[in-house]
């Protein structure tokens, strides 16, 4: 057999025949990959265009079954050329995928609560979400998990089955809060007509604010201070770096003024010594 000529001609023409197909799945699959990104590039000159956020989101879905199909394909054709039947492969799929189905259960549940997420566009990659005890921004939706980035850069990759409850922060505008402490000794009229003033002008400053920030007028009354509450309507996720930024420059037109903002304080008493007398 090692010395026959059309034994080796046939093992170099397979060869040659597999590598042929692997290499034409990897070219396939970019061509593929580079008109689904032209379609979604046309998308985005659409009026009738979804959100860039969703867009991105069905774009990695699609690349990402498209890759599948692809090399199960591949798979399929480099199969046939070691001589086995495919047919009897697919007819026998549907009783294997049943038997399949019964021990992963998970796995078709993952994959069909992938699919409702995207479809019914509960959130999308770039949100800003919590899920469980999981907060971060969505870096991908798959077939069968959800991969979420935490702000301190931790990587969470959570089974599609497992979330059945999403707080998504990226659909509507977000409220930044600031809470003022002011000393019960100064002019809260005075405190209160200063912060007025700066909000008024502040909205120029800041492109993420939606509306002018309104005072709302005194929220507490602590143990040594007066606390008055700001509030700003703000880009979804931005009312974190809002209110630090207002707090910033209140806190300085305050010091402007000559509004003193509360502090812990303590009294020393010094008791007198008794007469010599009383020894």
């Amino acid at each position: 057999m090692f010395s026959d000529k059309e034994w080796w001609t046939g093992i170099a023409t397979t060869s040659l025949k597999i590598v042929g197909i692997i290499i034409l799945a990897i070219i396939f699959k970019y061509i593929v990959k580079a008109a689904i990104a032209n379609v979604f590039k046309v998308r985005l000159k659409s009026p009738l265009r979804l959100s860039e956020r969703r867009e991105n989101t069905l774009f990695r879905l699609l690349d990402n079954v498209a890759s599948y199909v692809i090399y199960f394909v591949a798979i399929l054709t480099i199969l046939t050329e070691f001589g086995v039947d495919i047919k009897a492969i697919l007819a026998g799929a549907g009783v294997v995928g049943l038997a399949i189905g019964f021990g992963a259960q998970s796995l078709v549940k993952d994959i069909i609560t992938g699919f409702f997420i995207i479809f019914e566009n509960q959130f999308s990659v770039g949100d800003t979400v919590r899920i469980t005890n999981f907060e971060g921004t969505v870096e991908e939706i798959g077939l069968r998990t959800t991969k979420i980035k935490s702000w301190t850069g931790e990587l969470h990759i959570l089974p599609n089955s497992s979330i059945t409850e999403v707080t998504n922060f990226s659909v509507h505008n977000s409220i930044a809060v600031v809470d003022l402490s002011i000393a019960y000794e100064e002019d809260i009229d005075k405190a209160q007509n200063i912060i007025q003033e700066v909000v008024k002008n502040a909205k120029p400053n800041y492109p993420e604010m939606v509306k002018e920030p309104e005072v709302l007028g005194v929220q507490m009354l602590g143990a040594s201070e007066v606390v008055i509450r700001v509030t700003a309507e703000v880009l979804p996720m931005t009312h974190f770096k809002i209110a630090r930024e207002l707090r910033k420059t209140l806190k300085h037109e305050l010091e402007v003024a000559g509004i003193e903002i509360p502090y812990p304080k303590m009294v020393t008493y010094q008791k007198e010594p008794l007469p010599k007398e009383h020894k």
